[in-house]
C-alpha cells in the first residue's frame, strides 16, 4: 500500500495515518484532546506525541476540559514531574487556559465541533496533493482559526499548528493522491 511519505517510518506513525489522520471529528473531547496534543507537539515532532499519548490521556483525565479547566498549582507540579508526557510549564499552563477557553466556547456555540468547523463551512476542504512539497505549513484557514483561538484566550496555536490540527480532524484531506487514504478521506 502506498502510504504519504511521513508515514512510513514507524509503526506509530503508521496506524495514526491509516486510522486517523484526515478522518472527520465531531466529537467535542476528541477535538479537545486533538487541539491540546498539537500544541504540546510545538517544536518536537508528531511521532513523539503519538508515542506519549497514552501518558497525556491518563495525565489529562482522558481529556476532560471540565476537569482540566480546574487544575490548580499541585497538579501542575504532579504533570511537570509526569515523564508520560511533554513537561513543558508553559504548554501544561497553556492546556488549562485552553480548557476553560473551550468551555467558553462550547457554552457560546453549543459545541466545539460546531464551532471550529465553522472556518471551513462546516465540511472538509479535500486538496490534491501530488507531493509533501505541495503541502502547505499554513492556508487563510488555519491563519482565521488562530487569529479567533487567540482572541478567545487559547495559547499554543498558531497557524501552523492550527493548520496540523485541521489536517489531523480532517478539516482538510492532505493525504496525497497517490496515498490509499486519499479516497477514504473524501
Amino acid at each position: 500500500m502506498k502510504r504519504c511519505n511521513w508515514a512510513e517510518s514507524n509503526e506509530v506513525d503508521i496506524l495514526y495515518h491509516d486510522q486517523e489522520w484526515g478522518v472527520p471529528v465531531h466529537d467535542d473531547r476528541l477535538l479537545f484532546e486533538m487541539l491540546i496534543l498539537e500544541g504540546a507537539q510545538a517544536g518536537l515532532s508528531w511521532t513523539t506525541i503519538l508515542k506519549k499519548r497514552a501518558g497525556y490521556i491518563k495525565a489529562y483525565d482522558n481529556f476532560n476540559a471540565k476537569k482540566i479547566a480546574k487544575y490548580d498549582a499541585k497538579k501542575v507540579a504532579e504533570l511537570l514531574d509526569n515523564t508520560g508526557i511533554v513537561r513543558n510549564k508553559l504548554k501544561v499552563n497553556a492546556s488549562i487556559k485552553n480548557a476553560q477557553s473551550f468551555l467558553e466556547i462550547q457554552k457560546e456555540f453549543g459545541s466545539f465541533d460546531k464551532y471550529i468547523w465553522s472556518f471551513v463551512d462546516g465540511s472538509p476542504i479535500v486538496n490534491k496533493r501530488k507531493t509533501m512539497k505541495d503541502v502547505p505549513a499554513t492556508t487563510e484557514q488555519s491563519d482565521n482559526m488562530s487569529k479567533d483561538l487567540k482572541k478567545r484566550g487559547f495559547k499554543f496555536v498558531g497557524s501552523t499548528i492550527c493548520y496540523a490540527y485541521m489536517q489531523g480532524i480532517g478539516m482538510v484531506n492532505d493525504h496525497l493522491t497517490s496515498c490509499f487514504r486519499y479516497k477514504d478521506c473524501c
